[in-house]
């Protein structure tokens, strides 16, 4: 998780230095902007990812335990 932080971080000062340089409303500016918020919807949502609790990494060490069969109707 903290090496997209560290990404994110150098995107952010990428995006200031092209902005300072080609102005706050190019086409440059914009994409260099774009680049930080996929960056920053890519860290959101590997924060939303649910841990598996005690059980998943049971059947998923063990898929053939009975604690772990799938019926199906």
């Amino acid at each position: 998780m903290s090496n997209i932080q560290e990404q994110i971080e150098q995107e952010l000062t990428e995006a200031r230095a092209v902005c300072d340089v080609s102005g706050g409303t190019s086409a440059e500016c914009a994409a260099a902007w774009d680049a930080v918020e996929e960056l920053q919807a890519e860290a959101s949502h590997q924060r939303q990812v649910k841990p598996k609790n005690s059980l998943e990494q049971y059947c998923d060490d063990n898929p053939d335990a009975a604690e772990c069969r799938l019926y199906e109707d």
